[in-house]
């Protein structure tokens, strides 16, 4: 067998596997969050989130609703030398982002079942 006919037999059984795999894989909602800032971001993401009144006051002044800030939090990065990442019962992180050109830090407890946030820090540039 020549060498551009095992190519050309590779490429087809190749492009069949892909097609047969994103049918399968189609309607699952897979992800690939291998690392420590895209597990911990997800982690917060599924969980019910509480805000303390500090937040909802910030909030209000900000103009900021929670909509945004789930947005804030699934695009932030997590700031794993300022978080209490060994802290029991519950975990507390600093996850920052950039809101309206200007630095925005977000302090989020995460327990078992509520990410509750706790402080919003908006820094002017």
């Amino acid at each position: 067998m020549k060498l551009i006919q095992r190519i050309g037999y590779y490429l087809g059984g190749f492009s069949i596997g892909l097609i047969i795999l994103a049918f399968f894989l189609s309607g699952k909602k897979t992800s690939c969050d291998y690392g420590p800032n895209a597990r911990v971001v997800k982690n917060i993401n599924l969980k019910t989130k509480k805000y303390s009144e500090e937040v909802l006051l910030e909030m209000q002044r900000l103009d900021i609703d929670s909509a945004q800030i789930s947005r804030l939090i699934k695009t932030g990065d997590i700031d794993f030398s300022e978080s209490e990442t060994k802290s029991k019962p519950c975990k507390r992180y600093v996850l920052e982002n950039e809101f309206q050109n200007q630095d925005l830090k977000l302090w989020i407890e995460n327990c078992d079942s509520i990410a509750t946030i706790e402080r919003i820090l908006l820094d002017a540039e």
